[in-house]
């Protein structure tokens, strides 16, 4: 079908004015002719752009409260990074430290509560934590989940230029936790299990080398304990500690 003529001084239907307002924005932006068949290439750039925007925005916001961490960073399990401050039975006290500097500098200087994702704790280490992390020393925590005021997360510390540990991995791998669920990921989800599997794979290689809460107990100690058990040794030390009372 033919396409009407247009008389001089009338305005194209609404489609079509739209679409020249459309084509006038993007010759203003990207500076497209006006004979230029394909607008792909514009709208990619166009979201480019506008995710580059966001990232720079995100990169300069400074988290001093984990309330304050958006949701879509913790459903996409985005990296921040951040200085260690204290190491305590709740978790990690983190200062995040953003990629940039912030345009604002935030009023209060808060922390935030990391806790290892999938990683029940022993008292040896929280002593091991206390001793490897240093003050100030920088960290990448990975958000995996959030409870309360907590954070989930899977932290990293960088060893060297190329190298980085999960600490989550090395307790297990030292003996030092057992493996736990992961709190804030889908039981579902492959995310779930890939680091399920990373964490049993840790535990596991401390369970054969027979490492901290793994590790057995020599045949001295052994024989020992099944003496001091014994109910005769029992019995004769109570009747020896009645006589000192009459000595």
């Amino acid at each position: 079908q033919a396409r009407p003529r247009l008389r001089k001084g009338s305005l194209p239907p609404a489609p079509l004015t739209a679409c020249c307002e459309r084509t006038s924005v993007w010759r203003f932006y990207f500076k497209i002719s006006p004979k230029s068949p394909n607008h792909t290439c514009c709208w990619i750039a166009y979201t480019a752009v506008v995710s580059l925007l966001c990232c720079s925005c995100a990169a300069t916001t400074k988290f001093t409260n984990a309330v304050d961490i958006p949701v879509e960073f913790i459903e996409k399990n985005v990296k921040l990074r951040g200085k260690i401050h204290h190491v305590t039975e709740k978790g990690l006290e983190v200062e995040h430290i953003p990629i940039t500097i912030p345009i604002q500098k935030p009023k209060h200087r808060g922390l935030l509560l990391v806790r290892l994702a999938g990683v029940e704790l022993a008292p040896s280490g929280m002593v091991w934590l206390q001793k490897e992390l240093k003050p100030s020393q920088m960290v990448w925590f990975q958000l995996l989940g959030r409870e309360d005021l907590a954070l989930e997360c899977r932290v990293l510390v960088n060893k060297g230029r190329f190298l980085s540990v999960c600490l989550n991995e090395e307790i297990l791998r030292q003996g030092l936790g057992r493996t736990a669920r992961i709190e804030g990921l889908h039981h579902d989800s492959r995310l779930y299990w890939k680091l399920h599997k990373r964490l049993l794979r840790a535990e596991l290689k401390a369970l054969k080398k027979n490492k901290g809460i793994w590790q057995e107990e020599s045949f001295s100690e052994r024989v020992r304990d099944c003496i001091s058990n014994n109910k005769c040794v029992q019995t004769l030390k109570q009747f020896v500690n009645w006589l000192r009372t009459y000595i």
